[in-house]
């Protein structure tokens, strides 16, 4: 019953609406990672006793048990596609790393030129990769830091954009059936194009990654079977905002723009949970808030896994479904682990 009123609890968190949204740069790393975290709502900051891949929170790193190989594929509506790689393996007892990528692709893409006419099947490809590492500062703390690169080839006549970012989180485990996270992604990251090669009115353009604080929480309840997950991130991103003002200059009126910068904040919410009935299978359910309008902008996720032992290897097979906000498709994962 208190594990019950426990996922009541960090369900309601999604009742509350947050504030205003904007489409920021590098948003497909922020899809999630892996059939396992979509399925759960991205909801995993503090998750410390799932081997949970450290995408999630660097502090994981020094937390698994074994060398292991995921790879990920996802299938999406409107001709775009998703793939993961990851690599992860304890360091002696204390330390871990995590290495992995993330490639986003849209294809099929009709191109035409000023009068209407087709010209070219366009696509546009993105990449993530980063490089955790974690220590275990006691039985109870973990901390971490990854070293991202990001990637995004939007047009063949302009240099693609990359930037290279930082996450840093820690993981504290208040009692055997409870852990809270805390995480800052993308810091330092941005990219920017310079158009100017492509003729026109081309300019170069520098376009920050919001600023993510994450804080989560976990409950681990009926010997493990059932663990529940909360998180609330904060998102701070630089707006530009340009104007045109019509000023005198002698006795004339000319046009003249101002660029001014604000900060917004949005907070967003997730929450998902996994129940192992049998050892070895395991059902998920997740909801992620993905933008201020709280009817509109909710993903709901459902997802499953399977684990067998061949030999001495143990294989782990997991697949997650994902209703994407306004109406935007079906999402479709499917994850193979090889633990080694």
């Amino acid at each position: 019953m208190k594990a019950i009123t426990t996922c009541g609890y960090l369900f309601l968190l999604l009742l509350v609406a947050p504030k205003a949204e904007a489409q920021y740069a590098g948003s497909f790393a922020r899809m999630g990672f892996g059939a396992r975290g979509i399925a759960m709502g991205n909801a995993l900051a503090a998750d410390s006793q799932n081997e949970t891949s450290p995408y999630y929170n660097p502090a994981f790193s020094p937390l698994g048990a074994s060398q292991k190989i995921e790879v990920s594929v996802a299938s999406l509506s409107f001709d775009r596609s998703l793939q993961f790689l990851q690599l992860s393996a304890p360091l002696q007892k204390k330390a871990g790393f995590a290495l992995g990528i993330i490639h986003a692709a849209v294809s099929d893409i009709d191109g035409r030129d000023n009068s209407g006419f087709h010209t070219a099947n366009l696509s546009v490809d993105e990449y993530a990769g980063f490089l955790s590492f974690g220590l275990k500062f006691s039985s109870k703390i973990s901390g971490g830091i990854s070293l991202q690169m990001f990637q995004t080839d939007l047009f063949d006549g302009l240099t693609p954009a990359r930037t290279i970012g930082l996450d840093v989180g820690l993981v504290y485990k208040i009692r055997p059936s409870w852990s809270i996270g805390l995480v800052a992604d993308d810091l330092l990251a941005r990219y920017s194009w310079d158009s100017s090669d492509l003729g026109g009115s081309g300019r170069t353009i520098t376009d920050s990654f919001p600023r993510r604080i994450r804080l989560g929480v976990s409950t681990y309840q009926f010997d493990g079977k059932l663990s529940i997950h909360g998180e609330l991130e904060s998102r701070f991103a630089n707006v530009r905002l340009e104007s045109r003002i019509t000023r005198i200059f002698g006795d004339s009126p000319a046009e003249t723009s101002e660029e001014t910068t604000l900060t917004a904040q949005e907070f967003r919410f997730r929450s998902g949970l996994e129940f192992t009935p049998l050892p070895g299978f395991a059902f998920r359910a997740g909801i992620e808030q993905l933008g201020p309008e709280v009817l509109d902008s909710i993903r709901p996720s459902v997802g499953f896994m399977g684990e067998q032992k061949v030999g001495e290897l143990k294989i782990r097979a997991e697949y997650g479904f994902a209703y994407e906000a306004r109406a935007a498709g079906k999402l479709h994962l499917v994850s193979l682990i090889l633990f080694l």
